[in-house]
C-alpha cells in the first residue's frame, strides 16, 4: 500500500512524480532505441508507435506486442527489450539508486522516501539495504531459472543460442513480463511448442510466481524462514491469497476447459493458465478456442494481478484481499476489519475500494471505446484492456490490427497498472492538510 509521506522542499517533485517520470525517461530511451535501424532483423527504421508500443509493453512488463519478438527485432532490439523488461520489472527507482550506491554517493532522504514509494515499503529505515536484497535476490533467481532452462532451450537451438533463449525467458517469466523468442516456431506463438513439456512448464510458472509475491515478502521468508507467526500481516496476507488464485481457478479450468487432452496434459494446462493468467502473460494453448465463461474468468484474474512490490502489475492480490474482509466485515456486523488478530486501518480499507474503482471504470470504459472504435466484440476487447491494465500480456489475437487510437489506449492502461493508480493520482494531486473541522454527518442507505 502507497504512503502519503511524499518529500517535498520547495518546487522539488514529490517520490510519486520522479517515480512516473522515471519510468517515462525509460519509455523513451527504449523507443528511440528500437526505432534505429539496427534494432531490427531487415535494419529498416521502426515506426514512432510501434516502437513505442513495444517499449510501453516491454518496460511496463506486459507482454502486449505489435511485431513478433522473434522474427522482427534482431539481436540488439531483443537485447534492448531485455534491459527493458529487467528494469521496469526491479523497478526505475531500484536501479538508479544502485547505480548511486555503487558510485560511492550519498543517498539523501529524498532518495530512499523515493525508494519507499517505489517498492510499496512499510517504512524508510533500512531501505537501502532492502535495495540490495532486491537485486541480489532478482539476479541469482533468474540466473537459476535460466540454468534450469538451458538444458530444453539448447537441444532443440544449440549450446549458443539455447543459453540466450534460456537468458531471455527466464528474466521475462520472474519479471511477469510475458515477452517470448519462439515466433520462429509460428508467428505470436508464444510457448504453445511446449505445451506438454511438464519440465519446462513448472520452471516458467516457478518463475512467474517468485517475481509476481513481491520482494517485501521474500525478504521477510528470508528473515524468518519457517517461522510463519513472525511474518507481517501483509506477506501472510500475499501469501495466502496467491496460493488461492491458483488453486481455485486451476480446478476450474481442470473441469470447466481442456475437456479433449490428456488427464496429465489437462492438469498442467489449468495450472499454468491460472498462474499465468493473473500476471506474466505466456500462454500454451489457444485461448481464442476457450469457452466465454472461461474467458471472463480469466479477465477476473488478470485484473487482480500480482502482489505490492512484486515485478507484477494490476491491482494487487492484497487489494482484493482487504476488500474480501471488508466485505466480511460487514456482512457480520463487526466494528474493525480484522486479519490474522491484526486490524486493518480505514485509511487502507478505503484506499482499496479507490483502486478497485479506478480499475473497473478504466477497464470497462476502455473496452467498450475500442470495442466501437474497432467493431469487435466487447468480450475480446475486455480481454484486451483487463491484460493491459494487469500488466498481464495475454490476447486473443487483436493487439497488433488494432488502430492507432486503440494502442494510445493500451499504453495508458499498461502504464496506469504498472506505475499504480494511487501513484498517478498523488502525483497529480497536491497534498491537502486534513482539516479539524468535521461536518455534520448524515446518512445514506446503500445495497
Amino acid at each position: 500500500m502507497l504512503h502519503k509521506n511524499r518529500v517535498k522542499t520547495g518546487n522539488r517533485m514529490t517520490s510519486f512524480q520522479v517515480i512516473i517520470l522515471s519510468f517515462f525517461g525509460l519509455i523513451l530511451i527504449g523507443t528511440l532505441l528500437l526505432m534505429l535501424p539496427i534494432s531490427s532483423r531487415q535494419r529498416s527504421v521502426t515506426s514512432f508507435s510501434d516502437s513505442m508500443f513495444t517499449a510501453v509493453s516491454a518496460t511496463c512488463v506486459t507482454g502486449l506486442v505489435v511485431k513478433d519478438t522473434a522474427t522482427y527485432w534482431s539481436l540488439f532490439g531483443q537485447s534492448v527489450i531485455l534491459m527493458l523488461i529487467q528494469i521496469g520489472g526491479m523497478g526505475v527507482i531500484t536501479i538508479g539508486l544502485a547505480i548511486i550506491r555503487a558510485s560511492g554517493r550519498k543517498i539523501g532522504l529524498s532518495q530512499r522516501s523515493t525508494m519507499q514509494e517505489s517498492i510499496s515499503a512499510p517504512q524508510v529505515g533500512g531501505i537501502v539495504k532492502l535495495t540490495g536484497f532486491i537485486l541480489k535476490t532478482s539476479l541469482i533467481i533468474e540466473l537459476i531459472g535460466a540454468a534450469l532452462l538451458a538444458p530444453v532451450f539448447c537441444k532443440d537451438f544449440g549450446i549458443l543460442k539455447g543459453i540466450g533463449y534460456a537468458v531471455f525467458h527466464s528474466v521475462s517469466a520472474f519479471c511477469n513480463a510475458g515477452f517470448d523468442l519462439l515466433g520462429i516456431r509460428g508467428h505470436f506463438s508464444s510457448l504453445t511448442s511446449y505445451h506438454s513439456n511438464i519440465y519446462l512448464n513448472i520452471v516458467i510458472m516457478v518463475l512467474i510466481i517468485t517475481g509476481g509475491i513481491g520482494f517485501l515478502v521474500w525478504h521477510d521468508i528470508g528473515t524468518h524462514k519457517h517461522h510463519l507467526k513472525k511474518y507481517s500481516m501483509q506477506s501472510k496476507v500475499v501469501l495466502l491469497t496467491s496460493a488461492v488464485l491458483i488453486v481455485l481457478p486451476a480446478v476450474y479450468f481442470f473441469f470447466c476447459e481442456y475437456e479433449d487432452a490428456s488427464f496429465g496434459n489437462r492438469m498442467i494446462y489449468s495450472v499454468f493458465q491460472s498462474v499465468t493468467t493473473r500476471t506474466a502473460g505466456f500462454n500454451t494453448t489457444d485461448l481464442a478456442a476457450m469457452e466465454e465463461s472461461g474467458t471472463a474468468v480469466m479477465i477476473i484474474l488478470m485484473l487482480v494481478g500480482g502482489s505490492p512490490g512484486s515485478t507484477a502489475g494490476g491491482m494487487k492480490t492484497s487489494t482484493l484481499a482487504v476488500l474480501f474482509l471488508s466485505a466480511i466485515t460487514v456482512f457480520s456486523r463487526r466494528n474493525d476489519v480484522q486479519c490474522f488478530k491484526r486490524r486493518i486501518s480505514e485509511e487502507t480499507v478505503r484506499s482499496a475500494g479507490a483502486v478497485l474503482f479506478m480499475y473497473l471504470v478504466l477497464f470497462f470504459t476502455s473496452g467498450v471505446i475500442i470495442s466501437r472504435t474497432e467493431e469487435l466484440p466487447l468480450l475480446t476487447c475486455l480481454f484486451e484492456t483487463g491484460s493491459a491494465i494487469g500488466t498481464v500480456g495475454l490476447t486473443l489475437g487483436i493487439t497488433s490490427t488494432l488502430s492507432g487510437i486503440s494502442r494510445v489506449i493500451l499504453m495508458a492502461l499498461m502504464f496506469f497498472g504498472r506505475v499504480g493508480g494511487l501513484t498517478l493520482i498523488y502525483a497529480a494531486v497536491p497534498s491537502s492538510e486534513s482539516s479539524k473541522i468535521k461536518l455534520p454527518l448524515e446518512k445514506i442507505t446503500v445495497g
